[in-house]
């Protein structure tokens, strides 16, 4: 995938204040939508389980949380554009496809292969805005340069660590490190439960009791600091007059813009 990864470098513009729109038109669309969001969950919750091992590197936790992402990225990509996705994604790149199945895979596969950057990079957050509406579903892919978002939970990586520190003080250091690792930890099982709650399963819950919904995760690094933060968000009911027919981008929507307030994001979003 190398010649196709370098063709997607540097090309946020698909990405920038737009999301992709997926009709759920009957109980096999929302069933995968909900696997989709299980695997969400399970990452966060695999995330967790490794951050409050010492043993285990942070880098780890979060390298098995990004393979977590791609296979819900991958697992949409082929139910929208078949097991050429990648070609399909690259016909749009070079002018072949204009059409808005091309276009909507453009927009994952480039999601994906910033998401496998993302954890490498400093000073980088992955925003992603996950909306539920009675007929469809909308994803925000976002990355920002930087990540000030009031409510986060921090933590320390001394792998991260480039400050040479004394003998005396550096115990200490990996203690209190392994200490907000598993703060982190405590706080990323509490919070997984509200995807549970905002998207609950179709075969348990009424049409009324879940045809609205939204979870806004956040993660960053800064330097070995890093942060996360996992929330509901409340749809807006009249974001859309016409229904979902088709997977189609749309405009990142006034969830999107609330949220980028709310992080602090507004100025940072990677263009």
């Amino acid at each position: 995938m190398a010649r196709q990864q370098e063709r997607f470098h540097g090309d946020a513009g698909v990405l920038h204040q737009r999301a992709v729109r997926i009709p759920l038109p009957d109980e096999d669309a929302e069933r995968l939508f909900h696997k989709n969001v299980t695997t969400i969950v399970a990452s966060q919750e695999r995330k967790a389980d490794l951050l409050a091992d010492p043993d285990v590197p942070l880098l780890t936790a979060y390298e098995e949380g990004l393979d977590y992402a791609v296979e819900s990225f991958e697992r949409r990509l082929r139910q929208i554009a078949g097991e050429d996705y990648e070609e399909v994604a690259m016909a749009y790149f070079r002018g072949e496809r204009e059409d808005s199945i091309a276009e909507v895979t453009a927009y994952f596969l480039e999601g994906i292969w910033r998401i496998q950057q993302w954890a490498t990079v400093t000073e980088m957050v992955y925003a992603p805005l996950l909306v539920r509406y009675p007929d469809s579903f909308t994803l925000n892919i976002r990355f920002a340069s930087g990540f000030t978002a009031p409510g986060a939970v921090h933590y320390e990586s001394p792998e991260h660590c480039d400050e040479e520190l004394p003998d005396a003080y550096l115990e200490r250091y990996h203690q209190e490190s392994q200490y907000s690792q598993r703060r982190a930890a405590e706080y990323l099982r509490s919070e997984t439960e509200l995807a549970r709650e905002e998207f609950p399963h179709p075969d348990e819950t009424t049409f009324e009791e879940r045809k609205y919904g939204g979870i806004l995760t956040a993660g960053g690094r800064r330097g070995s600091t890093f942060s996360a933060l996992f929330e509901s968000v409340d749809p807006d009911p009249d974001r859309f007059s016409e229904p979902a027919t088709e997977p189609t981008l749309v405009e990142a929507g006034p969830e999107a813009r609330r949220t980028e307030r709310r992080l602090g994001l507004e100025s940072e979003i990677v263009h």
